[in-house]
């Protein structure tokens, strides 16, 4: 199995009502629920915009911690799902269905395959 992330910018996502995103959350509920049960859908969630973010950074050895990230990741990174899947058909199917519940694009990743070191003697 190959793992993938589905996931979608904020800028994407056009303003909506109260109203429209409860009915959003009801038309993607069984879908996610699908998923679990198909056993393909590892994690969801979207990121909350209202607390702080911050940066950390160990290039000098010790971690040092920053306000604010580099990139403002709310207006890059509104929500996402990994998912784990045979291929990536499979990725595009659940890409797919997942736009059209939300009703805005999808992003998908594949993530890399952790890398095999050898075993030291």
């Amino acid at each position: 199995m190959t793992e993938y992330l589905i996931a979608f910018n904020d800028e994407w996502v056009p303003d909506h009502t109260l109203e429209e995103l409860r009915e959003k959350s009801r038309t993607l509920r069984p879908l996610l629920e699908e998923m679990r049960a198909a056993g393909v859908l590892i994690f969801t969630g979207g990121l909350d915009d209202t607390t702080p973010v911050f940066s950390v950074d160990a290039s000098s050895g010790e971690p040092l911690f920053t306000d604010g990230p580099f990139a403002e990741t709310k207006e890059h990174l509104g929500g996402f799902a990994v998912v784990d899947v045979a291929d990536e058909e499979a990725a595009r199917l659940w890409a797919g269905r997942i736009a059209v519940a939300c009703g805005w694009p999808q992003e998908v990743r594949r993530f890399q395959v952790p890398m095999q070191l050898p075993q030291s003697p």
